[in-house]
């Protein structure tokens, strides 16, 4: 049994999660029921702070608030002296709430909208990322209608593809993102921008794909980010100030999951730079990063209840709990694998192996396969560990599912930061127009 952080087994043979007992957790805030734990989440923080600290760079660690993205989160950010990425009005409005500071706040993606664009130029945020050659145009045409200038990087898509999954590759050449160093748009890319006059260019942005247990991959893309760099200085005598190498840094999910200690990451991204742009006689840049995943993932666990089984002798035992696909989407949408085990029986002996199923009305939901337990029964409680990243951040209403709650665990105290959706919730939205009304039906 592989735990992370502050979660232990209490002398009641029980799952506790900075020190909250889960059996008490369930009781107060109910389930299925998100518990993020709060220390581990600021001791990933200060990890990466500490070692770009150590690299002697300028720097900025932001966390990608896609992985997670709620207003406590990101008063944490704040206070751990992060940055913050954004990539929707969702999440740009989300971090507004929090009082996060806006020059700290960069804005992703590929398809920005007018309005989302003009969101970010009246909050003043920090930085766009600009992804293709409409937003140039749209984001100069939209700074300039303001009277502003605002500063960019540029998202270029290095040719790097890390060893990960297919859909959650973003760093080769085919690719939603991006301008392709390749076949030249990434340089026409940079020509353009520097006509416009409502534009100030502070650098690079390339990431390579997710869960990436290597470091050989950021290297590559530095060789080819540097070379670019050096190349467009030459040309347009443009020196680029800021290079931001992304994300994608991996956590353990499962036995067999072998991440770097997050500081191998930074020695080698910030040690390949220093190594090539000294080469090339060109200023070190302040060296920008995205954690989101290994921020917050193995900080989270999904308590669940068990509710009914299915034994088919010698095929397969099923076990239900009441949420699923829901409140984590990951193992239907990529095959994710995770760790759980009985929270409430925790020391007790594995007498059989069941799979975990969901409660929707979907064959396809199934949370984990093949799991070893004690023989668990009607009421028990299921920990599945590492859902701190993309599971409520994806969670879904589908067949009407309430969403969970959130809840903080630091010292013992338990914090709702997120409350589980009521019924009333699920039909706030809902408009039956008046043809549709029982008394214009009756007539």
């Amino acid at each position: 049994m592989y735990l992370h952080g502050t979660s232990k087994i209490n002398d009641k043979g029980h799952l506790e999660i900075g020190g909250c007992d889960v059996t008490d957790l369930a009781q107060q805030f109910g389930t299925p029921l998100y518990i993020v734990d709060e220390e581990l989440v600021r001791q990933r923080a200060r990890e990466y702070v500490e070692a770009f600290k150590a690299s002697g760079f300028k720097f900025q660690v932001a966390y990608a608030s896609k992985a997670f993205s709620v207003m406590a989160m990101c008063a944490i950010a704040e206070q751990e002296g992060l940055s913050l990425d954004v990539v929707s009005d969702g999440e740009l409005h989300t971090a507004l709430q929090a009082g996060f500071p806006v020059q700290r706040i960069h804005f992703h993606g590929n398809n920005k909208t007018p309005d989302e664009i003009n969101m970010a130029l009246d909050a003043n945020i920090g930085c766009f990322v600009v992804d293709n050659f409409h937003e140039l145009a749209l984001l100069n045409a939209l700074a300039g209608e303001k009277g502003k200038k605002v500063n960019i990087l540029f998202r270029i898509t290095p040719g790097v593809e890390a060893h990960t999954h297919d859909y959650i590759s973003t760093g080769q050449q085919d690719s939603k993102f991006g301008f392709d160093l390749g076949n030249g748009s990434a340089k026409a890319a940079i020509g353009q921008a520097l006509e416009l006059p409502n534009l100030e260019i502070l650098g690079l942005h390339s990431h390579i794909g997710s869960q990436i247990f290597e470091v050989e991959g950021f290297r590559m893309a530095v060789d080819k980010v540097a070379d670019f760099a050096v190349s467009i200085r030459e040309e347009f005598g443009l020196t680029f100030k800021v290079i931001n190498l992304g994300g994608g840094f991996g956590i353990r999910y499962v036995e067999g999951d072998t991440p770097l200690p997050l500081g191998e990451y930074v020695a080698a991204i910030t040690n390949a730079i220093k190594v090539k742009f000294n080469q090339a006689d060109f200023p070190l840049p302040e060296i920008w990063v995205e954690p989101g995943r290994s921020m917050v993932g193995d900080a989270g666990t999904t308590l669940y209840t068990i509710g009914t089984s299915k034994d088919i002798p010698g095929v397969r035992k099923y076990v239900a709990v009441d949420g699923g696909m829901t409140d984590n989407p990951r193992p239907a949408l990529y095959q994710s694998r995770y760790e759980a085990i009985l929270a409430n029986r925790a020391n007790e002996a594995i007498e059989e192996t069941v799979s975990i199923a969901g409660k929707c009305c979907e064959s396809g939901d199934m949370l984990i396969w093949d799991l070893e337990l004690p023989k668990s029964e009607s009421g028990d409680l299921l920990a599945v560990f590492c859902t701190g990243a993309y599971n409520y951040a994806m969670a879904s209403n589908y067949n009407r599912i309430r969403r969970p709650a959130v809840v903080f665990v630091k010292d013992g105290q338990a914090d709702l930061v997120v409350k589980r959706e009521s019924l009333h919730d699920i039909v706030v939205n809902d408009v039956i127009p008046a043809r549709l009304q029982k008394s214009a039906l009756a007539n």
